[in-house]
């Protein structure tokens, strides 16, 4: 299944939305409808994000009417603007659109640029199913088994247009012949690990048991949880990572129980230009998302509700960093600096 195919003149997605009730793909034929389906989640997940953008921004040039190649470049400008307002917190987003921009411009003629901006779309994307492949394979070395493994939201194929990350390396893990088990948060509000990670594990034939977000220090306090995997949507030059809401929560929790707690992203995900997470900027999402479940209302009406899509983990909680690269071990200013 590939969650995210260029069809030449459209783009093909899984939308993300549907599942698990409904395996339902669409063909976007306009860029502004490959936006909307970043804003709205029918495509998420880092890797992801940066691949559907680099499909949309060549989309959108494609059916540029321009007279002349400046009169392009302007209209490509606003492309790029729409893109880069989708989502804040993932820096694939913006290498993607930053690549994009580079390639356009050291392109010459409207029909060079164009075609040019397809080739790179293809190649991030071919880079992203490299990398997410190469990291899971690293990464499975750090599991043992008979592994039970926590993981929180979900970063699977869905999330990367490609192998996965922490998924990944569980799936790397059990094609090597290891027997673990999975416990995946639910993920609120949008339960992503209800209804995705769960949904790939189980089409992987891999034990998961599904929580509720606050049961996760009951099962580290149990001694049932031998690590922790999780994935990433920005990483700042000193380790500090953005990730879903819950994953500081988790990190504290898993340095309380002496359980490790691993990062897994490809080297796209760390922006060595912030010094530290608190530079990570924080995507503000709908409180309609913390109210409801599937349209139905679950508080009183009015009621005010915060839903922050990311928060932060401190670089002193997390063991290591898994990238396609390599494993980085603390410090992590220099090694991150020296890796990426």
């Amino acid at each position: 299944m590939k969650p995210i195919e260029w069809l030449r003149d459209k783009l093909r997605i899984l939308d993300q939305t549907r599942l698990p009730q409904e395996t339902v793909f669409v063909e976007l034929s306009d860029y502004q409808q490959v936006v909307a389906a970043i804003k709205e989640l029918k495509v998420r997940g880092a890797p992801a994000i940066g691949v559907a953008a680099g499909y949309g921004i060549a989309l959108g040039a494609g059916q540029i009417k321009a007279e002349g190649t400046e009169a392009f470049r302007q209209q490509l400008d606003g492309i790029l603007r729409d893109f880069a307002d989708a989502r804040p917190t993932a820096v694939n987003l913006f290498r993607t659109i930053e690549r994009m921009k580079k390639t356009a411009a050291a392109a010459h003629g409207i029909q060079d640029i164009k075609q040019a901006l397809v080739s790179e779309a293809l190649r991030i994307h071919a880079e992203e199913e490299a990398a997410t492949e190469r990291l899971s394979q690293i990464g499975a070395g750090l599991i043992k088994d008979g592994y039970t493994i926590l993981t929180h939201c979900n970063t699977g194929p869905l999330a990367t247009a490609g192998y996965g990350t922490a998924l990944g390396i569980i799936m790397a893990a059990a094609k090597q012949g290891k027997k673990t088990q999975v416990i995946a948060t639910e993920t609120r509000p949008l339960l992503q690990g209800a209804r995705l990670t769960t949904w790939e594990l189980m089409q992987e034939n891999i034990p998961v048991t599904l929580i509720t977000d606050s049961m996760a220090g009951h099962f580290m306090k149990s001694g049932k949880v031998d690590c922790v995997i999780v994935g990433a949507d920005r990483i700042a030059a000193n380790g500090d990572t953005a990730n879903k809401i819950g994953t500081y929560m988790l990190a504290v929790l898993a340095r309380e129980n002496k359980v490790p707690f691993y990062v897994a992203a490809p080297t796209s995900t760390i922006d060595l230009s912030l010094a530290s997470g608190d530079q990570i900027p924080i995507e503000q999402r709908s409180p309609g998302e913390v109210t409801t479940i599937g349209g139905v209302s679950l508080a009183p009406a009015g009621v005010k509700a915060a839903n922050p899509a990311f928060d932060v983990t401190p670089h002193k909680y997390i063991t290591a960093i898994v990238t396609e690269k390599g494993i980085i071990e603390k410090p992590f200013v220099d090694n991150l600096k020296r890796l990426a």
